[in-house]
């Protein structure tokens, strides 16, 4: 779903490009609500994550492949306006250092991969969850519909795009059923992926998912005849332990299918690549600006062995991206506390 430079003419990529700008600006002011002291690092983590689990190509049909997006998880994990951002720091991270996605086509990219995706997919996710029982198992479910919904969602976006200002003469129809209909694949296997993660998050650190905030209702006490909350309980020491052991464990995981198990992903174009290819509409296509950059091609330059070069580039991939990610959900959080910190009373007051 990465879209190269030439796919989409000037103005309808600058057009996206405000959008897009729009969107991170509306979610670094929506994330300082979602984000606190436990689940900054671990935004940075989901980041992380997506980069790497993006990086496994499964088959889907003839020829054809697809990956994670991701946006579904990252809204369900850790709040649809942090998961923008999520998405968005993965974006940049691939356009900038391996040449995936162009670096004009960025705000088409985060439009369709990182807003599109959060929003369909988080507003599906909390509808389901109002009606579903309030079990753990409804998370689950309500994360696997809201992911496999949420990747054709951004296969239509990309046709609506690409309607209004793709750079070759191509029937929009032939595009649509197309890209709807190979993306609809994909959706299966990214709702799979987003459902086992989140169902392996729940069982260890409910806690720490935002969409799952609120399934257990707090114990109310009788006081003067109302009934009130009880105080929310200090996270025990325990707690805190398998907090750490839940972010080092999701790094490693990270690491290990970024830099070894990638390696045994598909070959095969993914789904937009495949459609391009078919329809045509990669005519036009233009020179990456960072084709040159020692990670082009998710490989590291002058290091012959295939496996070694991949290997290398996905684990700089995971610890820059982690990086990137944590620093700037930090940044977002200390923000949080300054806003909300008390400011001093003048005298007389």
């Amino acid at each position: 779903m990465h879209v190269p430079d030439g796919f989409i003419n000037a103005p309808v990529s600058a057009v996206t490009g405000v959008v897009a700008a729009g969107a991170i600006a509306v979610s670094l002011r929506g994330a300082r609500r979602e984000l606190d002291e436990r689940t900054a690092p671990l935004a940075g983590l989901v980041a992380a994550f997506i980069f790497a689990v993006q990086m496994l190509n499964f088959p889907v049909a003839a020829g054809t492949s697809g990956h994670l997006l991701g946006g579904a998880l990252a809204a369900i994990l850790v709040g649809p306006f942090t998961g923008v951002l999520c998405v968005s720091v993965v974006l940049l991270m691939q356009g900038i250092l391996f040449a995936d996605g162009g670096l004009t086509a960025l705000g088409v990219n985060i439009t369709d991969m990182a807003i599109v995706t959060t929003v369909v997919s988080y507003a599906v996710f909390r509808g389901l969850v109002k009606v579903l029982p309030r079990k753990r198992r409804s998370i689950t479910v309500a994360s696997f519909v809201a992911a496999l919904l949420s990747v054709p969602a951004a296969a239509l976006a990309f046709t609506f795009l690409y309607a209004i200002g793709g750079t070759t003469p191509v029937a929009i129809s032939k595009v649509a059923t197309a890209m709807i209909g190979v993306h609809v694949l994909i959706g299966v296997g990214e709702a799979a992926i987003t459902a086992l993660t989140v169902g392996a998050v729940i069982a260890v650190r409910p806690d720490l998912v935002y969409g799952a905030r609120g399934l257990q209702q707090r114990l109310k006490l009788r006081v003067n005849g109302e009934l009130v909350d009880t105080p929310a309980p200090v996270a025990p020491v325990a707690a805190r332990s398998s907090h750490r052991k839940l972010w080092i464990t999701g790094l490693g995981a990270s690491l290990v299918l970024a830099g070894f198990v990638s390696f045994y992903a598909s070959a095969n174009p993914d789904g937009l690549e495949k459609v391009a290819k078919d329809k045509g509409i990669d005519a036009k296509v233009e020179k990456h600006a960072t084709e040159d950059s020692p990670l082009a091609g998710y490989g590291v330059k002058d290091v012959s062995d295939a496996r070694v070069s991949g290997g290398l580039a996905g684990v700089i991939g995971v610890g820059v991206t982690v990086v990137a990610g944590t620093g700037v959900f930090w940044a977002v959080r200390r923000r949080r506390t300054s806003d909300s910190s008390p400011t001093s009373v003048p005298e007389g007051v």
